[in-house]
């Protein structure tokens, strides 16, 4: 056989053998494509992962360490149903000199979670005042402080409650305040979990919810989708008992009648599609924070960190730019 031949048959030998080896690792384990993904942002991002014991909870969190000691620290702290991967778009866009750090809330993603614990608003602030304390950082960092959806309400109650751990903030279609009906908040009154995953119909619907702009939607091929449908049914009876907390509770509200003692300077960002926190929601934030910039979006939903992540960069750095730190 002539030697062209014969390297052309040994390649297309080889390319046989790792289409084989992918099937067959995807069969064992659909959830590495997923992972495979997260990952490939996580490292085009420069961030690498950590964890670390604070308060009652292992953290599991992503981070990209900062060329100057005395460099800003981010914080950046997901939604309900999310995790440290829904910033990794945005962290990619935070070029300047800052310390990026991106924590799975406790309960969710990688980090612990624990039989029979609240992991609502109020809960969830204590343990992010923790992990704040536990993180190792320079006197002369200053901390900025990012939520989205249930985080942002989570970080507005930290901000009021522990101002001398938080120099700006930042409020993402945040959850907190009694914002214009939609369809999403009459079936979270009505005890329903409009973001439960069951089947593919359901995965779709989800996606739909919370994303507008169908380019940044992702998309989840079988087998994967399997996989995050098992994953997101064992994590029915958990994110039922999270939405009780957050949506229907005594406390479903109180971020927003907190955020009266927000002193720092705050950045309000809304997606004007958002399908999910009423965009209704950001003026009624600004209400109780008269030192807020307000920047609405357009073209986007629930996901404005996802789907406009250029933008939203523009935004903290302007929030973390503007004036001088205490």
């Amino acid at each position: 056989m002539p030697r062209g031949r014969r390297i052309a048959a040994t390649a297309a030998a080889l390319v046989a053998v790792f289409a084989l080896l992918s099937v067959l690792w995807l069969w064992r384990d659909p959830m590495g494509l997923v992972r495979a993904d997260f990952a490939r942002q996580r490292i085009a991002a420069g961030l690498s992962l950590g964890q670390i014991q604070a308060g009652d909870h292992r953290w599991v969190y992503a981070e990209r360490k900062a060329t100057r000691a005395d460099a800003p620290t981010l914080v950046m702290i997901h939604g309900f149903t999310g995790s440290k991967e829904n910033w990794y778009p945005l962290a990619q866009r935070l070029s300047g000199d800052y310390r990026l750090i991106v924590p799975d809330l406790p309960g969710w993603g990688a980090s612990e979670r624990k039989p029979d614990a609240d992991y609502g608003f109020v809960a969830q602030s204590g343990r992010l005042s923790a992990f704040l304390s536990a993180l190792a950082r320079d006197p002369g960092s200053p901390l900025v402080l990012l939520g989205h959806s249930m985080g942002g309400g989570i970080v507005a109650l930290t901000a009021a409650d522990h101002p001398q751990q938080v120099d700006r903030l930042g409020l993402f279609d945040a959850a907190g305040v009694r914002f214009a009906d939609n369809g999403f908040g009459t079936e979270v009154l009505a005890g329903q979990n409009p973001f439960a995953v069951h089947d593919e119909a359901s995965l779709q619907r989800y996606l739909d919810t919370v994303f507008y702009d169908a380019a940044a939607k992702p998309s989840i091929p079988w087998p994967a989708s399997t996989a995050v449908i098992g994953w997101r049914r064992r994590q029915a009876a958990f994110e039922q008992q999270v939405l009780d907390r957050i949506g229907r509770s005594e406390e479903r509200f109180l971020p927003g009648e907190r955020a009266a003692s927000i002193g720092q300077p705050t950045l309000l960002l809304w997606c004007r599609q958002d399908a999910v926190i009423d965009p209704s929601a950001m003026a009624l934030y600004a209400e109780r924070i008269p030192q807020v910039v307000q920047v609405m979006l357009d073209g986007c939903g629930h996901m404005s960190i996802m789907e406009r992540p250029q933008e939203v960069a523009a935004a903290v750095r302007n929030l973390i730019e503007e004036g001088e730190f205490r």
